[in-house]
């Protein structure tokens, strides 16, 4: 039997080599990507079945990825392994599209268990968050929180970097795009979310689980 193809993303070296050992008896790696604008390009090229990732990545999260490639019309079943318990992570992933979420320290017990859910079609939270009422919970933040969704996938991935500490500069050089162009972008973000400051700015990013502290 053809064993499914799994494509790491995770920016810490232990964990990428922790989750080699778990799952190569079952599962066909295809790669490991430490970075969310890695993920995107490894996904496209390789075509991996399922996609394990962490939600805090450097350059693009891991939560604006899956939803750019959702729009790419990557196929991949994600689960995103993170060590965020708050029920809010874990709607925003499966409101960009993910199938999965695993609490890393739960990740021997339900990774493998998680991964052949997903692959038959069902989606699978870990049973800490679902006890607590996520359905739910999802339904309520969906009326009544903010969240980013308000800005372009452009402005996501520069409000991420600049509250990064990136310079307007690195920003232009790392999107191919100029630095008149990012401020532009950074002037129409801070407008949309009502900030004064960069200061305000990287608060945003970090309450938002778009940069982690």
């Amino acid at each position: 039997m053809k064993r499914a193809r799994v494509l790491l993303a995770d920016d810490h070296k232990i964990v990428v080599e922790g989750l080699r050992s778990l799952l190569e008896a079952e599962f066909e790696l295809a790669g490991a990507v430490d970075d969310g604008r890695a993920l995107v390009a490894a996904a496209l090229k390789l075509q991996p079945d399922v996609i394990v990732a962490d939600i805090s990545m450097p350059l693009l999260n891991g939560i604006e990825a899956a939803r750019q490639l959702k729009k790419l019309g990557v196929t991949a079943k994600i689960i995103f392994l993170t060590m965020q318990t708050d029920l809010t992570y874990a709607v925003r992933a499966l409101e960009a599209g993910a199938s999965g979420y695993v609490l890393k320290h739960s990740a021997t017990s339900e990774l493998v268990k998680a991964i052949r859910e997903v692959l038959k079609g069902n989606m699978y939270v870990t049973p800490v968050l679902a006890k607590e009422g996520l359905e739910s919970f999802m339904d309520r933040v969906e009326h009544s929180r903010k969240t980013p969704l308000s800005l372009t996938d452009r402005q996501q991935e520069i409000l991420q970097l600049l509250a990064e500490g990136r310079s307007a500069k690195e920003v232009g050089g790392l999107l191919n795009i100029s630095t008149r162009t990012v401020e532009f972008h950074k002037y129409r973000i801070m407008e949309n979310l009502q900030l004064k400051t960069t200061a305000e700015l990287v608060q945003y990013a970090i309450k938002h689980g778009i940069v982690s502290m």
